[in-house]
């Protein structure tokens, strides 16, 4: 049964769908069978793979309320070997309609299941909120959630309250509940601040931070807009690199051996 991690962070723009793509991008490089999972109404990650948000005809909402299963909806990429479970605006009713549901926070858990198996990593990008699609996310990230922090001030700030916000789900509903990893985005080694922040939360979190740092570039930011994860749009860039880093970690971490490819 494949992996599946949750990108969590009630703050947008700290990298969450970023990583998302990119992560998911360098694991299918490395010959692993990925699906991507865009539970955001803003669907950020169909976009940032070329999907016009306003064409889909299923996806997440579908699977999520029962409608159709997953399997009918998911998108591949045989260029970029990635598969897609696209969002689109229908989303954003899904918090509505399960709020009444029995067992409302495990809804995509069970869409998911019948198939896990056919993906080595399932990657699911949460809306910047902790809302009952975050919840949702979170309880289907078997294998624990990644936390993506922006270097600065107020991320920081907002980290505390997410890990607050995972103790209680893990007391009241999901005892299994796991940090699989902190990740450091958006570092400018120019500035104090961001050194700052990443001794910090290094220090609070210790060995659960990635050492892989995510730094700010103009290519990172860039690479949606053309549709591209940033090993198609700038493979030599420092992004790149510091995805590809990002990769290995996680491969590593998860015991499974890094394949010698040819370029």
């Amino acid at each position: 049964m494949g992996r599946t991690y949750t990108l969590v962070n009630q703050k947008g723009g700290v990298g969450k769908t970023t990583t998302v793509i990119n992560l998911g991008a360098y694991l299918a490089y490395y010959g692993q069978r990925v699906l991507l999972v865009d539970l955001d109404p803003q669907a950020n990650a169909t976009a940032c793979l070329g999907v016009d948000k306003t064409t889909v005809r299923g996806g997440t909402y579908e699977s999520l309320i029962g409608k159709s299963p997953a399997a009918k909806h998911i998108l591949h990429n045989p260029r970029l070997k990635i598969s897609l479970l696209p969002a689109s605006p229908e989303l954003a009713g899904a918090e509505v309609e399960l709020v009444g549901e029995i067992a409302r926070e495990k809804y995509l858990f069970n869409a998911l299941s019948p198939i896990r198996d056919r993906y080595d990593y399932i990657l699911i990008d949460c809306p910047p909120s902790l809302g009952l699609l975050t919840l949702n996310g979170i309880i289907a990230a078997r294998e624990g959630v990644i936390i993506p922090v922006q270097c600065e001030y107020l991320p920081l700030e907002g980290l505390s309250q997410l890990n607050q916000t995972l103790e209680r789900i893990r007391n009241a509903v999901f005892p299994e509940l796991q940090i699989r990893g902190v990740l450091l985005t958006m570092f400018d080694g120019r500035t104090n601040l961001s050194n700052d922040v990443v001794d910090e939360v290094r220090r609070h979190f210790k060995d659960l931070v990635f050492k892989s740092i995510i730094p700010r570039t103009v290519r990172l930011a860039e690479a949606p807009s053309y549709g591209q994860p940033i090993s198609v749009y700038a493979p030599s860039s420092n992004g790149a690199e510091s995805y590809t880093a990002l990769a290995q970690e996680v491969l590593l971490g998860d015991g499974i051996e890094i394949p010698i490819l040819e370029n």
